[in-house]
């Protein structure tokens, strides 16, 4: 089984079905050839919750809550880092590490998981862990 992290980008993708990545990763992630472990952090459920019109934003609570997605919690001292790796990574105006990305990053340091699903291409293609690793991008 495969374990990956889960952005906010493929989750609003899963549940509009008029995104352009709705296809895509309702078959990645919906149906599977190998089954795959989702992961993903409060942030990134909430980034996606406000980007769906209510009836979406439902059916992605129910999906979640039914135990499609671990949600990992983080301690609020956890913040530290990511307003660290947050400063880091921002280059204003162009590019910005912002709280949903900074929770994964947290997230795939904490679990060594570096497998993504993501939209957000150019951004975790420049992320690099502390150890050197990059983001696999799926």
């Amino acid at each position: 089984m495969r374990v990956c992290l889960l952005d906010a980008g493929p989750l609003v993708a899963l549940f509009h079905p008029g995104d352009r990545f709705h296809d895509r990763f309702r078959q990645c992630i919906v149906e599977p050839d190998a089954p795959v472990q989702l992961h993903t952090t409060w942030p990134c459920v909430t980034e996606a919750s406000h980007f769906l019109e209510p009836r979406y934003r439902l059916a992605l609570l129910q999906w979640i809550g039914a135990g499609a997605v671990q949600v990992y919690p983080f301690d609020a001292t956890d913040l530290l880092d990511m307003c660290g790796w947050m400063a880091q990574y921002t280059q204003q105006p162009r590019t910005e590490m912002d709280l949903a990305d900074a929770s994964l990053y947290w997230l795939a340091c904490e679990s060594g998981v570096t497998r993504i699903f993501t939209v957000d291409v150019r951004d975790f293609s420049r992320y690099r862990l502390p150890d050197g690793r990059a983001f696999e991008i799926l």
